[in-house]
């Protein structure tokens, strides 16, 4: 009975939260898969509802609008897109955008690949640590076979179309405590981990005390000074106010993450096939698109991680490498852990 008011307490939200925050008027968003049905209306444009947790200036939300204002010039007047571009605004976790989508309320949404592993543990192979030298090679990774393979799993695992990954980039740690320039420095710190137990397990190597938790619920703990650090690209960090609390900033590029985007698979596959391939590369070109954008919010971010007081701490090489060396034994579980084709395509 909880599960069910909860339920319809999200969704009577979404409903309002679509009309405070879409452009112009329209239908409620419920109507976009009530019981899993497909948003193909009879007599009348076919809606299509957006959403993600993110401000409406990131690049996550400019992506999602450049998406939608693509397939409406395609096809005016026959497709009507509405957005909710930040869902943690109306009160809810970062992870609802997974049921959200899956359960046809939405119809497109993006969400950290870390948060998919409790379903589709394959994905838990590019939450290994230090897995790409660069950003080059993690999007040629993903863009590439590895990532085909698991838009593999995720579809047969989930009810996901997925089209294509946002970049969602290297992560750093900030703390409130200390300069962290060893592993040594993070002996004991209590830090905010996504829900991903192979990333939970590189911070108990580095000598953390990992809190596996929800995007919303360590902003509140990180506000309350009850968090003592927590790892995100720069950008996130300060997307989510958490640079105007902790001073110490490490660029470790300890993992790489992608945000796959996924569409409500009922939905989507109902569509006319036109509209599927218009969708397919507008995803694509939005890719491209979030990717660039996201590079320039990194560098402005770290402006102002400074400008609020904050520290960052580049790497000696050396250093790096000791937190590599660190995480060492989490390869060898890797190796039992997952199939000989996984394993074929990451190399560490």
């Amino acid at each position: 009975m909880a599960a069910m008011l909860r339920r319809d307490f999200i969704r009577s939200s979404v409903v309002a939260g679509a009309g405070s925050l879409a452009a112009g008027g329209g239908p409620p968003l419920a109507r976009a898969g009530q019981q899993g049905a497909p948003a193909v209306p009879t007599g009348g444009p076919i809606r299509i509802f957006m959403g993600g947790y993110s401000p409406d200036t990131t690049g996550f939300s400019l992506a999602l609008k450049r998406i939608g204002d693509r397939v409406t010039a395609r096809f005016p007047g026959d497709v009507e897109v509405k957005y909710v571009y930040n869902i943690l605004d109306l009160g809810y976790r970062g992870e609802d955008i997974m049921w959200l989508v899956e359960s046809g309320v939405l119809t497109l949404g993006y969400q950290s690949s870390s948060y998919l592993t409790g379903r589709v543990p394959e994905l838990g192979i590019v939450d290994l640590p230090f897995l790409f030298p660069d950003v080059t090679a993690a999007r040629a990774a993903m863009d590439g076979r590895l990532g085909r393979v698991l838009v593999e799993r995720i579809e047969a695992g989930m009810n996901f179309r997925i089209l294509g990954w946002f970049e969602n980039g290297f992560r750093h740690v900030s703390n409130k405590i200390r300069p962290v320039r060893t592993p040594a420095d993070l002996q004991g710190m209590a830090i905010r981990v996504l829900p991903s137990e192979v990333q939970a397990r590189t911070f108990e190597l580095l000598g953390a005390d990992p809190r596996i938790m929800d995007l919303s619920e360590a902003i509140t703990e990180v506000k309350a000074g009850t968090l003592d650090a927590q790892e995100n690209p720069f950008f996130n960090t300060v997307t989510y106010g958490v640079h105007n609390f902790h001073r110490f900033h490490t660029a470790t590029n300890h993992f790489y993450i992608s945000r796959p985007i996924f569409f409500h698979r009922p939905t989507f596959d109902a569509w006319p096939p036109e509209l599927q391939a218009e969708m397919r590369a507008a995803v694509t070109e939005a890719v491209a698109f979030q990717r660039d954008l996201h590079e320039q919010e990194e560098e402005d971010s770290q402006d102002a991680i400074r400008a609020a007081g904050g520290e960052i701490i580049e790497l000696t090489a050396e250093q790096h490498q000791a937190f590599v060396s660190a995480v060492t034994p989490i390869y060898g579980e890797a190796r039992t852990a997952y199939s000989d084709e996984l394993l074929s395509l990451v190399s560490f």
